[in-house]
């Protein structure tokens, strides 16, 4: 990439000014590693290379999931170490989720065992300050010192966790636990000039612990350079192999299995309702498939759809709606032994009842109902996440926005009179 005038450096990375955009910068990512606050430093050739190849693949993940980042663009093929990120004004806190007891957690919790699961998901943050070792601060004393905002922390605490829950499913998928997850935000100007928090820095292998098998003697990151007292070159190179390791599993985060949401609707009356769901759908990424079969009047050719879409490539979830009665979810969940979803219409016979009942559900089977087509499509979309990382993540960000706007319209409701511009 082409670079400017060098405009920051840390340990491990430097930034540039990009010549042609005011708005981003470029991040080199150099071959040294370090730890105990840079006491211990040396240089691994082509670390660089792999950092910036697992941060990349990391990035994209995040933003294919809708999470707010400054990535761009670089950092595999030609682009080597190179990395075109959005200009940010960093906030100078780590922000650090923890899974399991390990670490630093652990002298300063003497009572905790290792390896404890710690639920719900930890949070922590340290002042980036290396002379005094990264204190650990509170959130009243970022908020107090004027770091943060309460709105702007309760971001960086939200969109952390999300992010740390995102790869623990990728992590999950290649049978390796993440312990704990280092990350840093940064503020960026939007396209309408607002200001706005995004994850920003790198997460690449020295961001995080990850044990194979949940066994920490089978550790991946940085805790291997960090445990060696002297390190050899031999000792070096097998560090930088776990990283190559590492960057290749990350190469494999964003693969999709391939399924889809088979929408059956009883009629055409029932496809104004269908379109939602398929909508839903297709804000989440899950493509559809949408057929008018009648478990009445056409059970032979209900039939034969389902089984059409059961061998299709890919896993299946299907959504059926039906105005009149609950059959065509009865008739689909015999047929097949995939998840299926009911979604009547609101209003209809069957949908105007009582949601609770017991009456709702097909007799003997394990199917849901669902009246609303955008939480149907977004239950289709959880079972297929199963083994979807994208996917979960796009799930995991509409549930967090959905949240958002819940308590921002209690904000709205409860503020003082006036305050809003209203009376």
């Amino acid at each position: 990439m082409n670079k400017g005038l060098e405009v920051g450096r840390g340990k491990t990375k430097v930034l540039f000014e990009h010549p042609e955009r005011t708005d981003a910068l470029v991040i080199v990512q150099q071959d040294q590693i370090s730890a105990g606050d840079g006491a211990k430093r040396h240089v691994i050739p082509g670390k660089g290379r792999l950092a910036a190849l697992t941060t990349a693949r990391i990035y994209r993940l995040l933003n294919a999931c809708g999470i707010p980042t400054h990535f761009l663009s670089g950092g595999e093929d030609e682009d080597g170490n190179e990395m075109l990120v959005r200009r940010c004004t960093m906030i100078p806190i780590e922000v650090v989720v923890r899974g399991v007891a390990a670490g630093s957690y652990l002298k300063r919790n003497p009572g905790v065992k290792a390896g404890t699961v710690l639920a719900p998901r930890l949070v922590e943050y340290f002042f980036k300050d290396d002379a005094n070792h990264d204190p650990q601060y509170t959130a009243e004393r970022i908020v107090d010192e004027g770091l943060a905002t309460t709105a702007e922390l309760a971001q960086m605490t939200d969109v952390a966790r999300l992010v740390f829950d995102v790869l623990a499913h990728a992590w999950r998928r290649s049978d390796v636990l993440l312990v704990d997850l280092k990350v840093e935000f940064g503020r960026a100007t939007d396209a309408d000039g607002n200001s706005e928090i995004i994850l920003a820095d790198v997460i690449d292998n020295d961001s995080w612990r990850i044990w194979p098998g949940g066994d920490q003697a089978l550790m991946l990151d940085k805790q291997i350079y960090r445990n060696m007292a002297a390190p050899t070159t031999d000792d070096l190179g097998a560090v930088k192999s776990k990283y190559e390791e590492v960057a290749e599993l990350v190469g494999k985060f964003q693969k999709s299995t391939g399924g889809f949401v088979g929408i059956i609707m009883g009629s055409a009356a029932d496809a104004p309702h269908a379109d939602r769901v398929a909508k839903a759908l297709g804000q989440l990424g899950v493509p559809s498939r949408k057929h008018v079969a009648s478990a009445h009047k056409t059970p032979n050719y209900a039939l034969q759809r389902v089984q059409q879409l059961d061998n299709m490539l890919g896993r299946v979830v299907y959504v059926t709606i039906a105005g009149r009665s609950n059959a065509l979810s009865a008739f689909v969940d015999a047929a097949t032994a995939n998840p299926v979803i009911a979604c009547p219409p609101i209003g209809s016979s069957f949908g105007g009842m009582d949601i609770l009942s017991s009456l709702h559900m097909p007799s003997g089977i394990g199917s849901a109902v669902v009246l609303e087509p955008e939480n149907a499509a977004l239950a289709a979309a959880k079972i297929l996440a199963v083994d979807d990382t994208v996917l979960y993540g796009r799930v995991l960000v509409t549930q967090w926005r959905n949240r958002v706007q819940v308590m921002e319209g209690d904000s709205r409701v409860n503020a003082p009179s006036g305050s809003n511009g209203k009376a």
